[in-house]
């Protein structure tokens, strides 16, 4: 069962990077999720302060994930056309590859800000620019919390791999 528990666990934690790029999946708890699951093997002692620790970095990186994009978007002057049409971008953009991915949130932003304030394009394009920012920065972030929680994954199951086999 520990091995399925751990197995299961570092699934999870790479799903948590992968979530980290898309906006349907919560990146860092789903990796916090791997890591509970690895903490609940008979192999790995069980560390409810490390856990906790890590449960709030991951809730607050989810909570700066929704507000991030917003703030940075107002700040900017922007709507929340352009907010949504910046997720929306970035779920088309993950089907056009890499250059998608990067650029899909910025167009999406643009064509959102664009319908928003009836074609002045100086304004939209400095809101998707704000909008840009404060998803960029929020994706990054996330992305840096799942990939540190994959390598405490590893190195928690490192230093117990004895006890799973």
């Amino acid at each position: 069962m520990d091995v399925f528990l751990a197995l299961i666990g570092f699934l999870l934690v790479l799903l948590g990077i992968l979530g980290s790029f898309l906006p349907v999946l919560p990146g860092p708890p789903t990796s916090w999720l791997g890591l509970f699951l690895l903490h609940l093997t008979d192999a790995v002692p069980q560390n409810g302060t490390y856990l906790l620790i890590c449960l709030g970095i991951a809730l607050i990186a989810t909570l700066l994930d929704y507000l991030l994009p917003s703030l940075s978007t107002q700040k900017f002057g922007g709507s929340k056309k352009g907010v949504w049409g910046c997720s929306i971008g970035l779920i088309v953009g993950l089907f056009l590859g890499p250059l998608g991915i990067l650029f899909g949130p910025f167009v999406g932003a643009f064509l959102g800000e664009l319908f928003n304030r009836e074609k002045d394009v100086k304004k939209a394009l400095k809101a998707a620019l704000g909008a840009f920012v404060g998803f960029l920065f929020s994706t990054v972030l996330k992305a840096v919390i799942s990939v540190v929680f994959l390598v405490h994954y590893l190195e928690i199951f490192w230093k117990h791999r004895s006890d799973f086999f």
